[in-house]
């Protein structure tokens, strides 16, 4: 797996010199500057900016570390900036540590020949890429603005979340999202949704199948913009991400039946479900005490169990980003993976969905193989995830996401000739066009050869964009 300098910067020589200047590290490309905080609600005359001071760790306290005793999700308290999806992911990284290992690179530290540089590994299109971040944090009164750690001396959440706000434009640029964005950034994963009024039978079983595999799952309750974060009876927020960190089944006195329950992490660490199961609740006086301290079911950190039941009933949608060959795993090798990178140009590659333009196959095709029997009905599950690059970097324009989709077709022409009008009425699949960053679907196909065309709803939308398909072993 190669990892890439971002802007060139090279942590190991930026970090030579420092120590040979004897300086602290400033970060030209990321400055303690306005243009990093944002340029409309984080503005220089925006209410949420005034009195903003850029502090290094050992300005806010004694000792500063890294991390202390371990990184977890306590780790990761929201701040006064609209980010609870990448909260909800940083929580539910600190789950497989050797994923967060090779994110944050645990050795940093504030005393070994410290000189203000810390580096962090995301993946950014289909690439992983080196991020160099100095340690100045926007704070207010000497307090963290945003991201910081129950343990008041420990930094490295705030320092990630510096690293994603600086290869994302600015701090402003992360307001709203979904989790399962910086899943994959943290991962190279591919995420898949799932409605939950349309769940699977099976979906308490996909989910515990998946946390024990190290997927990242993420959890919202969708409403409409005037409800955005308004608390239910239950203490509930809507839209609002939320981290699913495990699931169990438990035995219950008189009953037969295991009880299905699910921990879910708010990212604001505190604030939890009043209900069934919820700390505390009379419920746990059915669970023996070594499934209760098991469970660590009393904690006030934002974290609470609930029934599968009770959560498929008032959650929306769930995420889960599945793991892909490249995770540091042994046992997570399902995948066989393509990657393809293309450009839709006005006037060459630019032709819209098939329903609105008749010129569809002028957008890019790619072939792809599928020949792996994933469940012995000589059928390939397959994942196929279409994703548009730079959109949020885009936001401080005014440019927001495309609609974005892609068309299936069985693959019938010549070797290097692409698919024309004629051909393309009837594809084997097709995607949802969603105004997201990315669009992944999952189809059973027939073994055979295809071509996917992806396209954006509207003909004569310029983009770069990475596909992606994963054929399941």
């Amino acid at each position: 797996m190669s990892v890439s300098k971002y802007l060139n910067q090279d942590y190991e020589v930026l970090r030579s010199q420092c120590l040979r200047d004897k300086k602290l590290f400033c970060d030209p490309h990321f400055p303690a500057a306005p243009e990093s905080l944002g340029c409309n609600e984080l503005g220089p005359n925006s209410d949420k900016t005034k009195g903003v001071e850029w502090k290094r760790p050992g300005d806010l306290c004694q000792k500063p570390q890294f991390i202390s005793a371990g990184a977890t999700r306590a780790d990761v308290v929201q701040g006064q900036l609209g980010d609870c999806w990448l909260m909800a992911a940083i929580a539910a990284l600190t789950l497989n540590q050797d994923i967060l290992a090779r994110v944050i690179y645990p050795e940093q530290n504030f005393k070994d020949t410290y000189v203000g540089i810390f580096h962090f590994q995301l993946w950014q299109y289909g690439h992983w890429v080196d991020v160099v971040v100095d340690d100045r944090l926007p704070t207010i009164n000497r307090k963290l603005l945003f991201v910081k750690s129950k343990e008041q001396t420990e930094f490295w959440s705030a320092l990630l979340e510096k690293a994603y706000a600086k290869v994302n434009g600015c701090y402003e640029n992360l307001i709203g999202g979904s989790a399962s964005e910086a899943n994959e950034d943290f991962t190279g994963g591919i995420a898949e949704y799932f409605p939950l009024n349309k769940a699977p039978p099976n979906l308490f079983n996909i989910m515990e199948k998946a946390l024990c595999r190290g997927s990242l799952l993420s959890t919202s309750i969708s409403a409409s913009k005037d409800q955005k974060e308004q608390k239910t009876t239950e203490q509930l927020v809507k839209t609002h991400a939320y981290s699913i960190t495990a699931a169990q089944k438990v035995k219950v006195r008189k009953s037969d039946k295991d009880v299905e329950l699910l921990r879910l992490r708010n990212p604001w660490g505190h604030l939890e479900w009043n209900g069934a199961w919820s700390d505390g609740s009379k419920e746990w006086d059915q669970v023996s005490p070594e499934d209760k301290a098991k469970l660590n079911y009393s904690a006030d950190d934002g974290e609470f169990w609930m029934t599968y039941e009770d959560y498929i009933q008032r959650y929306s949608k769930l995420e889960i980003c599945n793991l892909t060959p490249d995770t540091p795993s042994d046992d997570l090798r399902c995948w066989n993976a393509c990657q393809f990178e293309g450009t839709w140009k006005i006037g060459t590659t630019a032709g819209g969905c098939l329903k609105l333009t008749a010129t569809f196959c002028t957008n890019p095709q790619y072939r792809v193989k599928l020949d792996i029997d994933s469940h012995g009905d000589n059928k390939c599950s397959a994942l196929v995830a279409l994703m548009q690059k730079g959109a949020r970097q885009a936001k401080q324009k005014g440019i927001e996401n495309y609609a974005i989709g892609f068309y299936i077709y069985k693959y019938k022409g010549k070797q290097n000739v692409c698919l024309g009008p004629e051909d393309l009425q009837r594809p084997v699949a097709r995607s949802e066009f969603v105004c997201r960053r990315e669009v992944c679907q999952r189809f059973d196909l027939p073994l055979a050869e295809y071509v996917i065309i992806p396209a954006t709803y509207e003909s004569n939308k310029e983009a770069n964009f990475v596909l992606r398909v994963f054929s399941e072993k």
